[in-house]
């Protein structure tokens, strides 16, 4: 094909991302390899004489180098004759604003020696995943070796630059940054492809050469078949475009481009929701957050054993995918494999870094949850729990042996979440979160009264409401909860106490929430004394003596017991996004204790929840 523009010359950057998050499912991955991956890599092998950058997160790679070698293989022929150049980055895709240094450094590194050792080159460039972008990243970028990146086009119209790439400077180190044309990604993805490109050449008659970079993912994406063919299509027109297209690559660019401009781009993102800003108000990601925060602090603690302190960083970055802190507020919640995955994957590194000999049970306060407000941690061998003083209940729940948190629900919920109900709720209305005349205790603080470190006694109280407001709920009663923890079982015990002058009558309902890695594979048991447990087949508690959980999954027993026969309801929590679509994310279990009370006159309650593996 004639060059139409005349000597203008077009040196497109093309090229191909994608990422599947450390803890989908196998059928996500296989998803993005079919109707993504394997259209373009085999139909780029085709086109010799088209150069490509392409950038797969090391969970993908990992993925396919074990899944799909023959496509593995065709990658690294392509690499090896210089038609592909692989980007680096870090390599669980991480939100790089939002992790430590050290953990910045280490993922890149750490994808940076997998490409090294698979492909035999060091990558001379990154990716920066949902372009979020903060000015001094360049320095551990730098620091990595990395010579460039990529931002869009709208982060560059943010800093005033032009559509050429530019350097950016943090602390005397200096990166190339190429501009992404989104725009023009569209134009592909809707047009023939040598209009788009003159179309976008045409807007700059002054310029003998243009630099465009792309990286067209917005292509048919519907089936295996028709990306297969959109792919080769795209791939035929842009090489009949050579006479006035070269594709090239940044590793052969940034080091002789001259002159290019000094831009401060400021703090930016593609993402719907700044990445800061999405931990700040989605519980789910900041809670994930601040445990990945608490666990390198313990890290930083270990002395010696480097090679410990280094496994143990390697889990912590398992829990840094991006997908749960830039997603949209419903697929993080919805998508419990991948909180789950995290949640594990802390828990790995915190027993890495625990002493291999005996373990010493503790109970600590601290600021976990990076409110100001500080939580209470009870450590012991194989059981974790932490609790809040909003709502006086626990808000994590591990079981160290299958490093799994039986806490990882959604929307803040807890193990003890106390409410105080009308005397006539009916039992099968007690999992209705708007009932009248009830006081949701779990809204409220809870107040410290005691903390025994060394036998690991925790003392809480909730006090009556203030005499001025008569006309709220149950508002004389007080509660006295006391957290304790003996061997692989966690003890709640109460005392409900009336301080009004009149008597009050009420049902006690608390909600133990547990989150499990399978609905289907969960049985509930009822235990009488002296009898044989029977199966639970409608969810009901009718004055049974104990409750038993077999966690098929995690190969875990989990029993539940009071002082008192228990009555109650056991009902799965479901997450729905409006539609048709929901996902299971726990059970809650709710015993209800019918209350009595005379003026100053108190109830004793006192449950255990162990757990047997």
């Amino acid at each position: 094909m004639n060059n139409p523009s005349g000597e203008k010359k077009i040196k497109l950057i093309f090229g191909s991302h994608a990422h599947v998050p450390y803890g989908a499912g196998v059928e996500e991955f296989e998803n993005i390899y079919k109707n993504l991956l394997k259209p373009f890599i085999s139909n780029l092998y085709k086109y010799p004489r088209i150069q490509a950058s392409v950038h797969y997160s090391g969970v993908l790679l990992h993925w396919i180098e074990r899944s799909y070698p023959e496509i593995f293989m065709l990658i690294e022929d392509m690499v090896s004759r210089k038609q592909i150049e692989m980007l680096g980055g870090g390599f669980y895709e991480p939100i790089l604003p939002i992790i430590g240094l050290q953990d910045k450094i280490g993922q890149i590194e750490l994808l940076t020696t997998y490409l090294r050792k698979q492909f035999g080159k060091r990558p001379q460039g990154c990716w920066i995943p949902d372009f979020a972008w903060e000015q001094n990243l360049v320095s551990p970028l730098a620091a990595c070796g990395m010579g460039y990146t990529f931002l869009s086009e709208s982060q560059f119209a943010l800093a005033g630059g032009k559509e050429d790439p530019c350097i950016c400077e943090d602390q005397g180190k200096i990166i190339t940054v190429f501009p992404v044309w989104t725009s023009l990604e569209n134009e592909m993805a809707n047009k023939n492809i040598s209009a788009a490109l003159l179309a976008y050449s045409s807007k700059f008659p002054e310029k003998k050469e243009l630099i465009i970079s792309v990286f067209p993912c917005k292509l048919n994406f519907e089936s295996t078949k028709a990306s297969d063919i959109t792919w080769n299509h795209f791939l035929e027109e842009l090489s009949l475009c050579e006479n006035y297209v070269e594709t090239t690559t940044p590793g052969k660019l940034y080091k002789n481009i001259n002159g290019l401009q000094k831009l401060y781009i400021p703090d930016s993102f593609e993402a719907q929701v700044a990445p800061r800003r999405f931990i700040a108000i989605n519980q789910e990601s900041a809670r994930i957050y601040s445990k990945m925060v608490f666990i390198n602090l313990l890290i930083h603690q270990l002395k010696g054993d480097k090679s410990r302190k280094q496994s143990a960083r390697e889990e912590i970055w398992k829990s840094q995918s991006g997908a749960l802190f830039s997603s949209n507020w419903f697929q993080v919640k919805n998508n419990q494999l991948l909180r789950g995955a995290a949640c594990s994957a802390l828990l790995n590194a915190e027993k890495l870094i625990r002493d291999k000999g005996k373990f010493t049970s503790q109970l600590v306060s601290y600021d976990i949850n990076l409110d100001n407000i500080d939580e209470w941690l009870f450590h012991d061998a194989k059981i974790n729990f932490y609790v809040q003083s909003l709502g006086g209940g626990i808000f994590e729940l591990d079981h160290l042996p299958n490093a799994w948190n039986y806490l990882n629900t959604i929307n803040n919920r807890l193990a003890y979440a106390d409410r105080l109900l009308p005397a006539d709720t009916k039992i099968e209305n007690i999992d209705n979160e708007k009932i009248p005349g009830a006081r949701f205790c779990f809204r409220e603080y809870y107040e410290l009264q005691g903390l025994d470190k060394n036998k690991k006694i925790l003392r809480l109280a909730l006090n009556p409401l203030a005499a001025a407001k008569p006309a709220l709920a149950f508002g004389s009663v007080s509660i006295k909860k006391i957290f304790s923890q003996k061997k692989d079982s966690v003890i709640t015990s109460y005392s409900l106490i009336n301080n009004g002058e009149k008597p009050e009558k009420f049902q006690f309902a608390p909600m133990i929430d547990l989150a499990f890695k399978s609905e289907s594979k969960t049985r509930f048991f009822s235990c009488k004394t002296g009898g044989t447990d029977s199966p639970i087949s409608d969810f009901s508690m009718r004055n049974i003596d104990g409750l038993k959980i077999h966690d098929i999954e995690n190969e875990v027993q989990i029993t539940l017991t009071a002082n008192r026969p228990i009555n109650g309801r056991i009902s799965p929590v479901f997450l729905s996004d409006g539609k048709k679509n929901s996902s299971f994310q726990a059970y809650c279990i709710m015993p209800i204790f019918h209350v009595t009370l005379k003026p100053a006159e108190s109830r004793d309650i006192e449950f255990v929840l162990k757990f047997t593996h």
